[in-house]
């Protein structure tokens, strides 16, 4: 009896470890299975916030430009505008603001004080004039955003409050100018000028002024008579030829314009005056716009002085040269070229962008 009772406990006693260990391992499986659960969620949630996280460095590496433009005086200044808003608005690269300065010196601090707000990467500035941006860009400095100068110049004591200038050699144009006219009129004659000045205080008029009166003043045969300011605007333009017809008509040889649409406004008031434009009075002008090229293809001025308005891709380079750390040139200057008499026009004019 002993016996089997010692058997029949040591069967019981072995089924019951078997169960025990049936069920510790079932609930080992089970606790593992929920384990991986937990680890897929873990996984998931930590794909999801670098995902999250992606989105917000995608957006983040977007380089932010804050354009303070001066207006939109001219044709050129149009085509400025529109480069820069094509390459840099059709670059995912870049967010672009802009603000429309309405040739005034002020509406431009107020965008430039925005754009300081907003923490915007660079800004860059077409300045109306060359005085007065000493405080608002020691503000932008401060805040640690580069300002880039477009096709004009300033006039600070501290120049590390700009990064770099992107535009045109402006005395050089005048001296191309003032050459050219020269070549055409040939040295020995007597020719009277008279100067259709752009904005009073801006850095384009200033130094293709400058640049002109240097050819011009090393010539006696060549005089300025009359200079005064057309604003850059076409009607402006218009205006002061006008009074110059009315008050030196029969003793004006040429006008020498510091941008195109002040020589368009000149070949109007010349025209309605009963003289011809380009053959009675010379026309020299700077910028490169279509309506001069076609005015010079049809033998109503005479000269053009090339200033490229096409910056946006420059600028868009330079941003992304500062957004990566790099150092850019201090002047980045554009290709230009002179174009003289009605078969250069004419031979250029399908190739003008602007």
């Amino acid at each position: 009896m002993n016996t089997k009772k010692g058997l029949l406990l040591f069967l019981i006693t072995g089924i019951t470890v078997l169960f025990l260990l049936a069920g510790c391992n079932t609930q080992e499986s089970a606790g593992n299975e929920g384990s991986n659960d937990n680890a897929e969620d873990t996984n998931a949630e930590e794909a999801n916030e670098d995902s999250g996280t992606n989105d917000e460095e995608a957006s983040s590496e977007k380089i932010v430009v804050g354009f303070s433009q001066i207006g939109a005086e001219s044709g050129w200044r149009t085509a400025e505008t529109e480069s820069i808003k094509e390459t840099l608005g059709n670059d995912p690269q870049f967010d672009l603001k802009f603000s429309d300065a309405q040739q005034k010196q002020e509406n431009q601090i107020k965008a430039l004080r925005t754009f300081i707000a907003q923490k915007v990467d660079i800004i860059a500035l077409a300045p109306v004039v060359e005085s007065g941006w000493e405080t608002i860009l020691t503000e932008a400095k401060d805040a640690g955003i580069p300002v880039v100068l477009l096709d004009r110049g300033i006039d600070v004591e501290d120049e590390s409050l700009y990064t770099s200038f992107i535009g045109s050699d402006f005395i050089l144009e005048g001296e191309n100018a003032a050459n050219e006219l020269i070549n055409l009129m040939g040295e020995d004659s007597k020719v009277n000028i008279v100067e259709l000045q752009g904005t009073v205080g801006a850095s384009a008029a200033n130094d293709r002024m400058e640049g002109f009166a240097n050819v011009i003043s090393e010539n006696p045969n060549y005089e300025i008579i009359k200079s005064q300011t057309g604003e850059f605007t076409r009607s402006k333009g218009k205006e002061v030829m006008e009074a110059f017809l009315k008050s030196d008509g029969d003793n004006i040889d040429a006008v020498y314009a510091h941008n195109d649409d002040m020589a368009l406004g000149a070949i109007q008031a010349i025209e309605e005056y009963g003289l011809k434009p380009g053959e009675d009075i010379k026309i020299v002008s700077v910028d490169g716009i279509k309506d001069i090229f076609e005015a010079v293809a049809d033998g109503k001025a005479n000269i053009i002085v090339e200033c490229n308005p096409l910056l946006g891709p420059q600028l868009a380079q330079a941003a992304k040269d500062l957004q990566a750390g790099k150092e850019i040139e201090r002047w980045i200057k554009t290709d230009e070229s002179v174009y003289v008499g009605a078969e250069e026009a004419k031979a250029a004019l399908p190739d003008r962008k602007y």
